[in-house]
């Protein structure tokens, strides 16, 4: 019974936590201006709460990043057609890489704040190895891209949350321009993009 309590106290502050950084970064102009000190104030903890539950910044932010993904992740593992694994591979892979897209447009300045943490390489984050893998998978299946693996990743690049950022934040282009201009490169890539047709006028 003396066990209980922390451990509830334990997930209403990490509860706390991840609602008061999700805030702060939803509303912050650049993610490096949220702080450590700023999240703990906002979630009513102290600095030390945050370092033991998380162990840092960077852990802090892993772990809200996978906390909103996990929904597109069990779509994506057990949900029907065009993101879940029954689809086949020429209509999940632009599925895939336009749910990538509405994540990453939906949660901008948290994705680039994960891709800026540490020292670490964008390309060796869980999440990216998840999706790399997937993707990569999923093209071995489809006849044309000659290597997989660096197909998967200069797909994902167009998805890389500096470049939406950018896109989406400098230059204002607009949601629905962004995602068909991805269908569109990936059409491109997977070789199946409609051509004019014989009658067409240029």
């Amino acid at each position: 019974m003396t066990e209980r309590r922390p451990r509830k106290d334990a997930i209403r502050n990490r509860a706390a936590v991840l609602a008061a950084a999700d805030a702060l970064f939803a509303r912050c102009e650049h993610p490096e201006e949220v702080t450590m000190a700023d999240i703990a104030t906002a979630a009513g903890v102290g600095k030390g709460t945050l370092f033991r539950a998380f162990g840092d910044r960077t852990g802090l932010i892993r772990a809200l990043y996978e906390a909103r993904l996990e929904p597109v992740r069990t779509t994506v593992e057990e949900g029907p057609p065009p993101l879940g694994p029954a689809t086949p591979p020429l209509q999940r892979v632009p599925a895939l890489l336009d749910a990538i897209l509405c994540f990453k447009l939906d949660n901008r300045h948290l994705a680039l704040a994960l891709e800026q943490t540490g020292a670490d390489s964008p390309y060796r984050t869980e999440h990216y190895e998840r999706w790399h893998a997937l993707l990569r998978d999923l093209l071995q299946r489809i006849p044309g891209p000659a290597d997989s693996g660096f197909t998967a990743h200069a797909l994902l690049a167009a998805t890389r949350a500096d470049l939406v950022e950018y896109l989406a934040g400098e230059q204002r282009t607009p949601r629905e321009e962004l995602r068909r201009q991805l269908a569109d490169f990936t059409a491109g890539v997977l070789g199946t993009k409609e051509r004019p047709g014989p009658d067409a006028e240029g």
